[in-house]
């Protein structure tokens, strides 16, 4: 995948920060296994334009919280290029359920009815998926393609560009990318994914919300404004 593959654009910073990435031989190969399945008739989420939707919705300086996700939703209309957001009139994920959940017991936010993220990713809240696009029915099938090389690297530029930024790393996939992140600089906070699954387990209670903004006022930045339109 390119800049310019699909009319993508990038966001000007992101395109500074991450253009040799673009030139390693992972991207190309990635690159050729993208349009080797989209020849094959397959149905790629998100769509083209949206691939980089996290990256041109929040630039490079105006990054305040990460949260992590893992793998773009794959049913038809749900992704859109934001972990855990779907677009709007789409039914709002068993995960996200939870993560309004813990919004309404943390800060009591109302639960909205939609689970469209964009107002979050416009105030600084980078929802980055580690890998950034997906087969349709098939969870995890661009999984190790090379997506992982390119996200690791936007987490490191994150950790070494910006100052003060609140990593939100739910689940041992999320975790497990820590070691990427000079936390004499910024703060990490980890719990059990929202997954159904987990939840219970101690994502509902971990206080993520309230602590990552009593982070960022503690240094000088705005805080996050958590709520959606309800």
């Amino acid at each position: 995948m390119t800049t310019e593959d699909h009319h993508i654009k990038l966001e000007p910073s992101w395109k500074q920060a991450l253009r040799p990435e673009f030139d390693k031989p992972y991207m190309a190969e990635l690159r050729a296994f993208l349009r080797q399945e989209l020849a094959a008739g397959k149905e790629i989420y998100p769509p083209g334009p949206l691939i980089f939707n996290a990256l041109n919705l929040t630039p490079l300086p105006q990054v305040k919280v990460v949260i992590l996700g893992q793998d773009p939703y794959h049913g038809p209309g749900q992704a859109h290029g934001l972990c855990f957001s779907v677009q709007p009139g789409v039914a709002t994920p068993p995960s996200l359920v939870n993560i309004f959940k813990e919004l309404k017991r943390d800060l009591n936010i109302d639960i909205p009815r939609q689970g469209f993220l964009q107002p979050w990713a416009e105030q600084g809240v980078l929802l980055l998926n580690t890998t950034l696009t997906v087969e349709r029915g098939m969870a995890a099938s661009h999984a190790k393609r090379g997506w992982e090389t390119f996200t690791d690297r936007i987490i490191e530029v994150v950790s070494s560009q910006c100052e003060s930024v609140v990593f939100l790393l739910w689940g041992s996939h999320a975790q497990s990318k820590r070691k990427l992140i000079d936390t004499t600089r910024h703060k990490v906070l980890a719990s059990p994914h929202p997954s159904p699954l987990s939840a219970h387990r101690g994502f509902l209670g971990n206080g993520h919300f309230s602590q990552a903004n009593r982070f960022l006022l503690e240094h000088g930045r705005e805080p996050v404004d958590w709520r959606l339109p309800v």
